[in-house]
């Protein structure tokens, strides 16, 4: 286990260094000027070439390599263009908002997409299995973003059911800062009338971020149950007298863990991947809405910074899913 958890960091410092060299290059060779940008659209030349050496955009490009990583080596991700303020600074403030959406829409995936999954793996073939199956195909098939838009015509602007946009009503104010979570910090904090309003506005984007993912987590629990069900140790179970719910909880779900677990670690990335788009039509305050506002300003700094944390969070749900291996499955080494 030490030996797994040393080579995974190891793996995690050369991809951030790779990922973090090829960001830099490539933002470096784009046609745009920074400084420019920086400045505004009414300044002058001169105020330009302020701007550009106080960034120390003038100097060589090698000269901002070396200097960019040896301050990336002590944790400096630089200084944004947009807010004026370092980008560690930034994403601490907007990560808890992309977090508090992760993860509840990871609890309805993994509740409904296993859930659904052993539903239908009991009931195949019947009507109910065609229903779930059709649901996932829908699912599938619909982009986050698509639905996200469908949602908020549907239930904030037709039906008035949740809100349009935004983490909290205009009229309150957030809740006492301890995680960034809204959620957890006014129960927290014990502001009941903030902690619905923040339900009511993690529903509709929790639901289009987690319908696709969940459609898949439906497959994956299909498949496997439906394999292990079949198998000769289920049958003794059966035959022996046992209830069909420890049958199939105790037996043959335990067994079908492992692509499942395969399955949740994936989705982790395309989780991040669609809270970009999620986040931007809910104007949701968060890590994919300030990387989408880094790359349409140039902030060349922001826009690494928000990738490297997303690297870091790939890197560390995969570790956590070959933990997880050896204890679903014995037979499982990592030696």
């Amino acid at each position: 286990m030490g030996k797994l958890l040393l080579e995974r960091l190891l793996t995690l410092v050369l991809k951030l260094f790779g990922m973090a060299v090829i960001l830099f290059v490539v933002t470096q060779v784009l046609p745009a000027d920074p400084a420019a940008v920086a400045a505004g659209t009414d300044a002058r030349p001169e105020q330009i070439e302020k701007i550009r050496q106080e960034l120390g955009l003038d100097r060589p490009f090698h000269e901002q390599f070396i200097t960019y990583i040896s301050g990336l080596g002590r944790g400096d991700l630089g200084k944004s263009l947009l807010t004026r303020r370092a980008v560690s600074d930034d994403l601490k403030l907007r990560f808890p908002a992309t977090l508090e959406l992760a993860i509840l829409s990871g609890v309805v995936i993994v509740i409904l997409g296993v859930g659904l999954g052993i539903i239908a793996a009991i009931n195949a073939g019947n009507a109910l299995d065609w229903l779930i199956r059709a649901f996932v195909v829908i699912g599938m098939a619909i982009p986050p973003f698509v639905l996200a838009l469908v949602l908020q015509l549907v239930f904030a602007k037709w039906l008035d059911l949740f809100p349009l946009e935004g983490r909290l009503h205009t009229l309150m104010a957030p809740p006492p800062f301890r995680t960034g979570l809204y959620t957890v910090d006014s129960l927290l904090a014990g502001q009941w009338d903030i902690f619905w309003s923040s339900l009511r506005h993690l529903a509709l984007p929790v639901a289009a971020l987690a319908l696709g993912r969940l459609a898949v987590g439906a497959r994956f629990t299909r498949s496997g149950m439906l394999e292990t069900l079949n198998q000769p140790y289920v049958r003794t179970a059966r035959a022996k007298g046992l209830r069909e719910g420890p049958v199939v909880l105790r037996h043959a779900f335990r067994n079908a863990l492992i692509p499942v677990v395969t399955m949740l670690g994936i989705q982790i990335g395309f989780l991040l991947s669609g809270v970009v788009l999620v986040e931007v039509v809910f104007t949701w305050p968060g890590l994919g809405r300030y990387a989408v506002d880094s790359v349409l300003s140039f902030d060349f700094y922001a826009v690494i910074g928000a990738a490297l944390v997303i690297a870091v969070i790939f890197v560390v749900s995969n570790t956590i899913v070959d933990l997880l291996y050896a204890q679903l499955d014995p037979r499982i080494s990592h030696q």
